[in-house]
């Protein structure tokens, strides 16, 4: 979940923005003043994704916040608040690298949006600069994005790999980000911005496994019509990773050992053989270790390859990772379709941490892809998941079915607008029935309506008629009606 620091010397302020904060969905860390808040960050900076900082306050002030940060190169999105608005006062935490800025005290809309913005901002601006450093060869561990402790010993195992030439076996079902992993061990070895040649050893035709992987002389078979350097030519200098390597053909396989003990290859027609200095990196989502009992993989190359092995867990058994990883997918996707879609709401992460996801992280990506072609609004909601929600026991999002055509034309006045699809979300619905079995009296169930709707759009009156369908006057009537307080309701909703 979604972490926010708030710091700031005043409690009832505290006390404010931490309720602003959780009824937004977020989990909330809270400090006192600007020396508590450094400590946290330096500590458990991994865990937190957002500071909501007061600037006026005793000790180190917001403005000392900011230097530390800057100094320390602690890079997370700072929303400030204080009670001085002034323009010098802003343009001062602007240039001190605050994301946004809000004068207390804060409405709860507010607050609530500012967030999305700078979330959203940070992961789209993370998610430019990984793929820049993808592009470069500069690919690091800090642009994995996980915080699951599943995943931190394999991490620290990849670190100790990248540092030395020994082969690299990663193991995992497919989707669960090899290939990345790969990129972050080559990308923070010496060998990090020499060429990272990918081969996805699965995907090529068994006449040409050869010929792509060691290169062929012009003429050398039928429709060589060129010479072909191979993959082991391409990633000379660099790093070659052998994509699903367990699908490679038994004759492959013999000549892909000499050419890694012996550092070299015999390119298809050719008359001498080619020196290549590589690093190899493979991966599989297969049980090797069987398919050598099998004979379908041989024994030597296994061991030549799989000298230091490491296993990806399944996105299943590191769910806290989904948050983050959808953030990202959403800044990223929601920039390349051209949607203005800027947050997320949080019954979203309880579906999709509810479900298995076979497909792994590769299938969560493309669920979010979906999910933003089909959202009409400005965030993502359950109802923008309807595969998955009919997987997952206790959501359900019921299209009606389109009504049948009418024996003759109505007055467009007489014709109903569609009703919208219905969402079934826990927590969201109101009993019928009463203990005994009998259906609940009308006023009483108008009257958790009516309680309902006002928490859910946090006591904006005029957006609580607007959805029942109801003109306002009529709603403070009814509010009246049913012995429901004004401030009361409003009070819920805050």
């Amino acid at each position: 979940m979604t972490t926010i620091l708030i710091c700031d010397d005043d409690p009832v302020q505290r006390r404010l923005v931490e309720a602003i904060v959780r009824k937004a969905g977020y989990d909330v860390r809270i400090t006192e003043n600007g020396e508590q808040a450094m400590r946290v960050l330096a500590e458990e900076g991994d865990g937190i994704d957002l500071l909501v900082l007061d600037l006026v306050m005793p000790e180190r002030d917001g403005m000392g916040v900011l230097a530390a940060m800057r100094e320390q190169g602690i890079a997370k999105p700072v929303i400030v608040q204080t009670s001085q608005g002034g323009i010098d006062t802003v343009v001062n935490a602007m240039r001190a690298g605050a994301t946004d800025f809000v004068v207390k005290p804060v409405g709860a809309e507010r607050l609530s949006v500012s967030i999305k913005n700078a979330l959203k901002t940070e992961a789209l601006f993370a998610e430019v600069q990984r793929l820049k450093r993808k592009a470069e060869g500069t690919l690091g561990f800090k642009d994995i994005v996980t915080r699951s402790a599943r995943m931190a010993p394999v991490l620290r195992m990849a670190e100790k790999a990248a540092g030395s030439m020994i082969p690299v076996m990663i193991e995992g079902e497919s989707g669960v980000g090899k290939e990345l992993l790969a990129r972050a061990i080559a990308g923070s070895g010496e060998r990090r911005a020499k060429p990272f040649v990918a081969v996805n050893c699965g995907a090529i035709p068994q006449n040409l496994v050869e010929s792509i992987l060691f290169g062929h002389e012009k003429g050398a078979f039928t429709g060589a019509t060129d010479k072909h350097t191979g993959k082991f030519v391409e990633a000379h200098g660099g790093t070659l990773f052998l994509d699903e390597v367990g699908e490679l053909p038994l004759e492959t396989q013999v000549k892909l050992l000499r050419a890694i003990q012996e550092g070299e290859v015999d390119p298809v027609g050719a008359k001498r053989s080619v020196k290549v200095d590589i690093r190899i990196i493979s991966a599989t989502n297969r049980d090797l270790i069987r398919a050598v009992k099998e004979g379908r993989f041989r024994e030597d190359l296994y061991y030549r390859l799989c000298v230091f092995p490491m296993t990806l867990p399944p996105l299943r058994e590191r769910v806290e990772d989904i948050p983050d990883l959808v953030r990202h997918f959403l800044a990223r996707i929601a920039a390349e379709e051209g949607k203005r879609v800027r947050g997320i709401q949080p019954a979203v992460f309880g579906l999709l941490q509810a479900y298995g996801w076979p497909g792994n992280v590769r299938q969560l990506e493309n669920t979010v892809f979906r999910a933003v072609v089909l959202c009409d609004g400005d965030e993502l909601s359950v109802a923008d998941f309807p595969q998955i929600a009919a997987h997952v026991e206790g959501y359900e999002v019921v299209v009606p079915l389109a009504p049948p055509p009418p024996s003759a034309p109505e007055p467009a006045s007489q014709i109903a607008a569609p009703a919208p699809p219905a969402m079934i979300v826990p927590g969201a619905s109101i009993g019928l029935l009463d203990e005994a079995g009998h259906v609940r009296p009308m006023e009483v169930l108008e009257t958790e309506a009516l309680k309902f709707a006002i928490e859910h759009y946090r006591g904006q009156m005029s957006q609580v008629a607007r959805r029942l369908g109801i003109g306002r006057s009529t709603l403070y009537r009814k509010l009246k009606d049913l012995g429901i307080e004004q401030g009361e309701a409003e009070a819920e909703g805050v």
